[in-house]
């Protein structure tokens, strides 16, 4: 039934309003026939000696936390705590453009429990306040920014690139996700890993790839194989974390970090140069150029090895004293 005009209008229960008082257009707005309009009711107040209000559509604000003993928020009961296993796992964004993508990957990363994000030379600074990390606002807030792949991976002992492999000559071990993820798994047992992606735009770079021991892809079509951001980096953490029950056996050796592999790295570029293995180029950024393919060549070469930190160390106190040998002889040729 419809009401008539009272105190407040049309709408308050006075009288009733006859069809011929509504507007054509009126009422084909409130999909005719339209519905009854009651007056507001005020909530009543609760008993004297009781805190529930009565009514079947009222909960009022001091409800007695004794009368629900056992109650529980059903959405965001709590944080995600993360394990030992997830704890070790670094997300590493090289060069992103998008700072929406950013947030979608920290979402994805908060949904599947992976709480350390690293951002290498973003494009757009003010990604930490994008609308897309919804309800991961923290750890996009903790996240922290390198300049380059090699300072974000330095205390990783493992470090995995993601790639779409297209026409790419690529020089590494190329693993699909789902081979990889048991990969990833037993080495998150002992250590810390890296899980590097690219930029939207051409993915990582040659000297990019260079730090990772090997690569992993996401099954696509051929004909469309590169994907978002935030959805690879969704897909690859879930696959990380969809059978909880599966049995991983820990690392047996601790394996030497970036950093050391690095260290090591340009120790023996120094050792080639000082014997004339390799020329000493021009200076600038020509050099650089003409000298990258040689540096990631080598780097490539010592992460293949997979030395463990005492191997690594080992061979670092090897490659000094040859060095310093070469240098001396080096003097007393001059």
């Amino acid at each position: 039934m419809q009401w008539g005009p009272g105190a407040i209008g049309r709408g308050h229960a006075n009288r009733p309003i006859q069809r011929r008082e509504l507007r054509p257009g009126w009422q084909a707005f409130c999909f005719y026939p339209p519905t009854v309009y009651v007056s507001p009711r005020r909530p009543r107040k609760p008993p004297p000696g009781g805190n529930v209000a009565c009514g079947p559509h009222f909960l009022g604000p001091q409800i007695s936390t004794s009368l629900l003993p056992d109650f529980s928020p059903a959405v965001n009961s709590s944080a995600l705590s993360p394990n030992a296993e997830s704890d070790r796992l670094r997300v590493i964004l090289a060069a992103p453009r998008n700072p929406l993508n950013i947030g979608a990957a920290a979402r994805a990363m908060s949904n599947f429990g992976f709480f350390h994000l690293r951002v290498v030379n973003p494009y757009e600074l003010a990604f930490r306040e994008a609308r897309s990390a919804v309800g991961a606002a923290p750890l996009l807030a903790q996240a922290e920014e390198f300049k380059t792949v090699a300072e974000a991976v330095e205390d990783c002992t493992l470090v995995v690139g993601t790639t779409a492999v297209g026409q790419r000559q690529l020089q590494h071990p190329v693993r699909r996700l789902d081979q990889a993820t048991r990969f990833l798994r037993k080495s998150l047992t002992r250590s810390r890993v890296a899980l590097l992606f690219g930029s939207e735009k051409r993915g990582l770079s040659n000297e990019d790839l260079s730090y990772c021991h090997w690569l992993l892809r996401i099954p696509t079509r051929e004909e469309h194989r590169s994907m978002n951001l935030g959805q690879a980096v969704a897909i690859s953490l879930y696959e990380l974390v969809r059978d909880p029950k599966a049995v991983v056996k820990p690392e047996k050796h601790i394996f030497a970090t970036a950093a050391d592999l690095e260290r090591l790295t340009q120790l023996l570029l120094d050792a080639l140069r000082s014997s004339g293995y390799l020329k000493s180029g021009p200076s600038g950024s020509q050099k650089r150029r003409s000298a990258a393919p040689t540096e990631e060549k080598i780097r490539r070469l010592i992460r293949r090895l997979h030395l463990s930190a005492m191997d690594a160390e080992l061979t670092l106190g090897i490659f000094r004293q040859i060095l310093w040998k070469s240098r001396q002889d080096n003097k007393l040729s001059q």
